[in-house]
């Protein structure tokens, strides 16, 4: 009898250490914005502007160009403005990178490498009703861009078959080529064929410190130091051994202190410890679709991932994942990344490529696969707005000091609490979730905020006078 107890035991504190999820993240479906005819446009990624004061989505719209919507309403975005390719050498925008008031524009299609020169954009966001296009670079040899980092005054695109390039954007007015980088073609595999060598493609790149952090559709994942921006030095690789027999593709990263979280295709997401660059060390693999097994390939798997995202307060990670839309993983504990949300299904024609990320919100990106329909069915092109929310965005609000000084008492008691009120007050409670409460306005006075058919526990009370917020925290017993 005691072995089975402690059989049972077992399996519960497994279970128990393996679950990082008990409270699954509560996707918000805000707006969908489509893309106008014909069927074969995309939107590759959209990203809303950094700066808080400035409501704006950038698009790279590929073939529509860079398309530029205020989300100040993200239940009605309206279209501002738009940069054609025409404008810019009639190369396709495939990805955008903001720094400060400018976007960096990774151009030339690379669905096929052949058709379009690798370029890249510079875009004045001062005022982005009315973006600025500052200069356009075009590369020599054809093969498309997939992404670009920026670190001061240097620039790096993923090139593709072209390698990284590098450039100098002091002078926004004029893009200047340092120097192209091309790591070794023999890895993972000596050797490879020539089709194989065609899929060896840098997608994307972080650059920190003069460490640039890539990945390859078919050459693993490569650490480069890029201190001298004249000659670039790689100083480690990783590709997962058990893919040696498939066709791996490492499509996106990003890094978090010495951890990187790279999106694998239809591999899922690996995790890798890469605080000694030349020893690049897995540690946690997120595998939904199982793809070292022979029964899935690239072209049956039910998700792709593509484009990630990391809310670092949360500990989650987002993931377009092609047919299967969008997967969050949380990933507070590395070792055992576990699914905590999905958003949309595998049964409708709808396949996602691109993701941002803003506080709060996601701006997931759908293109059109027709007429191939390969590896998924994408029938329609537009950008869907989600907002999210699950424990960790409330248990993280720290309760603020403003000049206000209300206070809420007893505290804690079984849900009636009293406060006075020096003005009239806009009141907000919401419980460990973010779903609002209370969402009213209080005149002077004592007043009652009164949440006794709620179950115990903590809430949070933001009152609102002339402007100035303070939130506190609410236990109810």
């Amino acid at each position: 009898m005691k072995i089975y107890l402690y059989l049972l035991l077992s399996l519960f504190v497994v279970k128990f250490l393996s679950s990082q999820c008990a409270l699954p993240t509560n996707l918000l479906f805000q707006s969908d914005i489509p893309v106008p005819m014909p069927l074969l446009q995309h939107n590759m990624t959209a990203h809303r502007d950094t700066a808080a004061s400035k409501p704006f989505l950038y698009v790279a719209g590929k073939e529509r160009g860079l398309v530029v919507y205020n989300i100040s309403n993200t239940l009605s975005p309206i279209l501002t403005s738009s940069i054609l390719p025409s404008s810019m050498l009639n190369l396709d925008v495939m990805n955008l990178t903001q720094a400060g008031n400018y976007l960096y524009l990774a151009l030339g299609d690379h669905f096929n490498a052949s058709a379009q020169k690798s370029g890249m954009a510079i875009v004045d966001i001062t005022n982005p009703i009315a973006p600025v296009l500052k200069s356009t670079y075009s590369f020599t040899a054809n093969s498309g861009a997939g992404h670009v980092a920026v670190e001061g005054n240097y620039a790096y695109l993923s090139a593709m078959q072209n390698g990284i390039l590098v450039f100098d954007v002091t002078i926004k007015t004029s893009i200047v080529l340092v120097s192209v980088f091309k790591p070794t073609i023999n890895f993972p595999k000596v050797g490879p064929t020539p089709s194989e060598l065609q899929k060896i493609n840098v997608r994307n790149i972080v650059a920190k410190n003069n460490i640039l952090y890539t990945c390859y559709d078919a050459g693993g994942v490569r650490i480069i130091n890029a201190t001298n921006k004249l000659n670039l030095v790689e100083t480690g690789k990783y590709s997962n051994p058990l893919l040696n027999t498939k066709a791996r593709a490492y499509n996106n990263l990003v890094l978090k202190d010495s951890l990187i979280f790279v999106a694998a295709d239809y591999c899922g997401m690996e995790i890798l410890n890469v605080k000694d660059t030349s020893n690049i060390v897995k540690i946690g693999w997120w595998n939904p679709w199982k793809c070292e097994t022979p029964s899935n390939t690239w072209f049956n798997s039910t998700g792709h991932a593509n484009e990630i995202e990391y809310d670092p307060i949360c500990k989650l990670v987002f993931l377009s994942t092609g047919k299967s839309d969008m997967h969050v993983v949380n990933v507070s504990n590395p070792l055992l990344p576990d699914s905590c949300s999905r958003f949309g299904n595998t049964i409708d024609s709808l396949g996602s490529w691109g993701l941002g990320r803003y506080n709060n919100e996601i701006y997931l990106a759908y293109i059109s696969t027709w007429p191939l329909y390969i590896p998924f069915a994408g029938k329609a092109s537009s950008i869907k707005i989600i907002t999210y929310n699950n424990a960790c965005t409330i248990l993280n609000i720290k309760e603020s000091h403003s000049d206000l000084k209300i206070l809420a008492y007893p505290n804690p008691n079984n849900g009636l609490f009293e406060v006075e009120l020096s003005s009239s007050t806009q009141v907000i409670v919401t419980n460990n979730l973010g779903q609002i409460l209370i969402n009213e306005t209080m005149n002077i006075g004592k007043q009652s905020i009164d949440i006794q058919n709620q179950a115990s526990g903590i809430y949070f009370v933001k009152f609102t006078q002339n402007g100035n917020p303070q939130t506190i925290k609410l236990i109810k017993k």
